[in-house]
């Protein structure tokens, strides 16, 4: 039996997941979470009371966290490329710029996009300026970071990449990222990869439900 994906390709911790999926070519059966398919909904919300996403079921098991999900796809699909690499060192950098991405790139651009979503005598700007400073300081960080090497954890694509690809690429479109040149950089090389290109173009027929609509420098 495949193993079966709840998520929505426009979120960006769904194609976290989707993108190690398509780099490894496995197989599996996505449950679209939509308005048009509440089955999909009540069966999320059975399994997994927390009601975040992307959730995998396989092997009799439910699993959430997007970085989790990935580990599990590496320990059971082993072809390249190996996402968490097997020498100890290098796996705790994936795994720590893994979080950063998650953490410190991710998390703050939500922040700024669900405050617009809040009626204005709910918004938090002062919430939304933390969020911002949040994201100056990782972008200033990561352009260090990248200023050598093809991927965010050294020469091969892995746990990392699939955490930045969404991350920046909606971060961007927020707060461009465009002054800082590794990272920009970077950004365009993860655009070009096969795995990121399909993410991306799954998802672009949701790009209306942005709050504030997709920016002009989006492509």
């Amino acid at each position: 039996m495949l193993p079966t994906l709840y998520a929505h390709p426009f979120s960006s911790y769904c194609q976290k997941v989707l993108i190690a999926f398509y780099e490894k070519d496995a197989a599996f059966e996505l449950r679209l979470l939509s308005p048009e398919n509440p089955t999909a909904g009540a069966e999320l919300a059975a399994l997994w009371p927390l009601g975040r996403f992307p959730v995998l079921v396989a092997e009799g098991r439910t699993l959430g966290e997007s970085s989790v999900i990935i580990e599990w796809l590496d320990q059971r699909v082993p072809a390249p490329p190996r996402l968490i690499p097997r020498e100890a060192e290098a796996a705790l950098t994936v795994r720590m710029l893994d979080r950063v991405f998650d953490q410190h790139v991710m998390t703050p651009m939500q922040k700024i996009v669900l405050d617009r979503l809040r009626p204005d005598e709910a918004r938090d700007p002062y919430g939304v300026a933390q969020a911002r400073d949040l994201l100056d300081r990782a972008y200033r960080w990561l352009d260090g970071q990248l200023s050598e090497g093809k991927w965010a954890g050294g020469a091969e694509f892995s746990l990392a990449d699939c955490a930045a690809a969404p991350a920046l690429f909606y971060a961007d479109w927020v707060q461009p990222l465009a002054a800082h040149a590794h990272l920009a950089a970077y950004l365009r090389r993860l655009r070009a990869r096969p795995s990121f290109a399909r993410a991306v173009d799954e998802a672009r027929p949701y790009r209306p439900h942005f709050p504030g609509g997709a920016p002009a420098h989006a492509d």
